[in-house]
């Protein structure tokens, strides 16, 4: 028997290899296709419901637009309120006289209710916020810039010099060093007037008073009277200034006091009666050109108002530079000392510094 040729087994076995290599390989290929195959369809019909399943868990869970709807309702009645103001019913609390006399101060309630929006990370309640800083910019955003202008004809001051000061003396030195050609002072006392009448002789060689109120001027004064407010002793009065551009109506008021009951709610018939009586007064008036100047123990926003506002306009709101807010003079919150006018235009309107009143004293730069 011949023995194998050591040689023939390599060249044997790698042949095989070679020829044994691709037809496996392509066999794996083969499978390897198939296999995917199966796992893509399989894929494809199990996809859809994973798909529903977990878009199905999206829609479950709070997003932006879901979360704080508590935040983003209190936003759009905050907005409401202050837009339908005029709407809120009076009632026997007088609940709409008491918003609008504090109206500009519910927009800080944006504040909290960002600041809300933004510890949910509520989108809805961002956006609903929108509502409420409209309609206040809308209301009071002139307010935020200096409208004054130079070029005024005539300086007039009004100040609730307050029946418990302890100094009108000092009160009458600060404000005739003001430089007003006209000066109303209301809350005059019997006791303080003659006070006043020696400080302010100096500066102002006419005046008139008349109940608790008075006039002082660097122009002459006629026809002065007193004017119904229904309150005794009277509390307003009405005099022609002779200026150099002709005459002109000047009106001193102190309308009655307005008292905040937690139970009772706001109190305003008196103050009221009275604003309806000036209103009536003023509308009257036959001089064209008339100057309202008082503590009118109320904003002009307030619906009191509304029969005096609808004749004259206000010199804060016209050439101020802030809300001007006079009371209480330790902390002011609203501006119830008011200077309206009527026929004249407003170039300037600002505070004068603080006295030993509960009230600040108000000033304008009035032109022809």
């Amino acid at each position: 028997m011949r023995r194998p040729d050591t040689a023939d087994t390599p060249a044997t076995t790698g042949a095989a290899a070679t020829a044994g290599t691709p037809a496996t390989a392509g066999a794996a290929a083969s499978g390897e296709t198939a296999g995917s195959a199966d796992t893509l369809r399989t894929r494809r019909r199990r996809t859809p419901p994973a798909v529903l399943r977990r878009a199905a868990r999206a829609l479950r869970r709070p997003d932006p637009w879901r979360r704080g709807p508590v935040f983003a309702a209190l936003a759009l009645l905050l907005g409401l309120l202050m837009a339908l103001h005029a709407r809120i019913p009076g009632g026997a609390k007088n609940a709409g006289s008491l918003v609008e006399t504090f109206l500009p101060w519910f927009g800080l309630f944006v504040l909290p209710l960002l600041a809300g929006a933004l510890w949910r990370r509520s989108a809805a309640a961002a956006v609903a916020l929108v509502l409420p800083v409209t309609v206040w910019l809308s209301l009071f955003g002139g307010l935020l810039t200096d409208k004054s202008r130079p070029g005024s004809d005539l300086t007039v001051a009004g100040h609730n010099v307050g029946a418990a000061n302890p100094d009108p003396a000092g009160t009458a030195r600060d404000l005739a060093a003001s430089g007003a050609d006209l000066l109303a002072l209301q809350e005059i006392t019997p006791a303080a007037k003659p006070l006043y009448e020696a400080e302010l002789a100096k500066t102002y060689p006419y005046h008139t008073v008349r109940g608790t109120v008075g006039l002082w001027s660097r122009l002459p004064l006629s026809d002065t009277r007193p004017v119904d407010v229904m309150m005794q002793p009277p509390r307003a009065l009405r005099a022609t200034v002779a200026t150099e551009r002709g005459p002109l109506a000047v009106y001193v008021a102190h309308l009655g006091s307005v008292r905040v009951n937690p139970r009772a709610g706001m109190s305003t018939a008196q103050r009221d009666g009275g604003a309806q009586a000036l209103a009536a007064a003023v509308a009257a008036e036959p001089n064209e050109r008339v100057v309202v100047l008082g503590d009118l123990n109320g904003t002009v926003d307030d619906r009191a108002f509304d029969g005096l506002t609808g004749q004259v306009r206000s010199v804060q709101e016209e050439a101020g530079n802030g809300f001007g807010f006079t009371w209480p003079a330790g902390f002011p919150v609203a501006r119830i000392d008011q200077i309206l006018v009527r026929g004249v235009e407003p170039r300037s309107a600002w505070l004068l510094p603080a006295t030993d009143s509960d009230h600040l004293p108000v000033a304008a730069g009035l032109a022809w």
